[in-house]
C-alpha cells in the first residue's frame, strides 16, 4: 500500500480522534485506556470481517430483500452488535467511567478503531485511482458515520450507568444496542437502493444523524462542564472556610 493511500485511510480517523479528545475538557480520560478501546475496535473489525463473510456466503435473498439483508444483518447487526458486545461489559467495569461524557468518548474511540481497519481494507481492494476516490468518499461519509453511531451507543450506555431505575436501565441498555444497529442499517440501505432520489434521502438522513449525535454530545459536554464548575465552587468554598 502506498504511503499516500495509507495517510488517506487514517487521516480522517486521526482528525476525529483529536476533535473528540478535545471535547473532553474537564476530566480527561487516561490515554492508555483510550488506546485500549481503540485497539478493541481494531480487533472487532477483524472479527466482523469473518462474520460478514459467513453471512454473505449463506445468503438466500435477492433484490430488495438482499439489500435489506446486507444492510441490516450483514452490516448493521454484525458491526454494531460486535461493537456493543465488546464495549459494554468492559466499559461498565472501567473505574475511569465516572461521568456521562465518558461513555461517548470511549465508544467513539472503539468505533474509530473499527473504522481504521475498515478504511484500510476498502482502499486496499481498489486500484490506485479508484482507491483515492474511495478514500475521499469514506473520509467524508463512512468514518464520520462510525463516529456518530459510536456517540449514540455511548450516550445510552451512560444513561444506563447513571440511572438508578431498573426499568429505565433495561430501556437504555436496549437502546444502546438496537439504535446503532438500526441507524447503521438505514445508512447502508439508502446507499444501496438503486433509485435516483435516494441521494436526496441520504443527504437528509446524514443531516439528521449529525444533528442527533452532536446534540447528544453537546448535552454530555455541558453536563461535564456543570460537574466541573460545581466541584470548583465547592473547593473554593471550603478553601475560604479554612482561611
Amino acid at each position: 500500500m502506498k504511503l499516500d493511500l495509507l495517510v488517506l485511510a487514517i487521516a480522517p480517523v486521526i482528525a476525529i480522534i483529536l476533535w473528540i479528545y478535545l471535547k473532553d475538557k474537564y476530566d480527561k480520560e487516561p490515554i492508555c485506556i483510550l488506546i485500549k478501546f481503540f485497539i478493541f475496535g481494531i480487533l472487532v473489525s477483524m472479527l466482523a470481517i469473518y462474520g460478514e463473510e459467513i453471512l454473505i456466503k449463506v445468503n438466500i435473498f435477492s433484490g430488495k430483500f438482499y439489500i435489506f439483508y446486507m444492510s441490516f444483518i450483514v452490516a448493521g447487526l454484525v458491526e454494531e452488535g460486535l461493537k456493543a458486545l465488546v464495549l459494554i461489559p468492559d466499559l461498565l467495569k472501567e473505574k475511569n467511567f465516572n461521568e456521562r461524557l465518558d461513555g461517548i468518548i470511549y465508544s467513539v474511540f472503539l468505533s474509530l478503531g473499527f473504522a481504521t481497519i475498515e478504511n484500510i481494507i476498502y482502499i486496499l481492494l481498489e486500484d490506485p485511482i479508484s482507491a483515492f476516490k474511495v478514500g475521499i468518499i469514506r473520509s467524508i461519509i463512512s468514518v464520520p458515520a462510525h463516529m456518530m453511531f459510536g456517540i449514540i451507543m455511548g450516550y445510552y450506555i451512560s444513561k444506563y450507568k447513571f440511572t438508578s431505575s431498573k426499568i429505565k436501565k433495561r430501556k437504555y441498555l436496549a437502546l444502546s444496542i438496537i439504535l446503532p444497529i438500526l441507524l447503521h442499517g438505514v445508512f447502508d440501505f439508502i446507499l444501496m437502493i438503486p433509485y435516483r432520489w435516494s441521494i436526496i434521502v441520504f443527504v437528509v438522513y446524514i443531516v439528521y444523524l449529525w444533528k442527533s449525535s452532536l446534540d447528544k454530545l453537546d448535552e454530555y459536554t455541558n453536563n461535564s462542564r456543570r460537574k466541573f464548575l460545581r466541584r470548583y465552587k465547592f473547593i473554593r468554598h471550603n478553601k475560604r472556610k479554612d482561611d
